[in-house]
């Protein structure tokens, strides 16, 4: 239980702590500040850059091709294996009552 009041009285005093901060040192941690020009020109969109289109539609399709394909490999390999177990047992019963 002294555990418990001892962790909570740490974080009530983390929270006092960071509440009574000032300004600067708000601006100092990069919490609440407006991006400046060159933060502004450095994320606006590059012209040049257009040829190099993010390829992400392409590539969610030839995931989920992948996906498809995957199933489908599975699927025909539990299929063969069910074929042949009912073959077996075909001749085993074949074998059992022609003896």
């Amino acid at each position: 239980m002294a555990f418990l009041l001892h962790k909570s009285s740490i974080a009530a005093h983390l929270r006092s702590h960071f509440q009574t901060e000032d300004p600067v040192s708000l601006s100092r941690r990069r919490l609440h500040v407006e991006p400046g020009a060159r933060e502004k020109v450095l994320l606006a969109e590059d012209p040049i850059l257009k040829k190099f289109k993010s390829n992400k539609g392409g590539v969610q399709r030839l995931k989920r091709l992948g996906d498809v394909l995957t199933i489908v490999v599975v699927a025909g390999c539990c299929y063969e294996i069910y074929v042949k177990a009912v073959m077996r047992e075909e001749a085993r019963k074949q074998a059992g009552s022609g003896s």
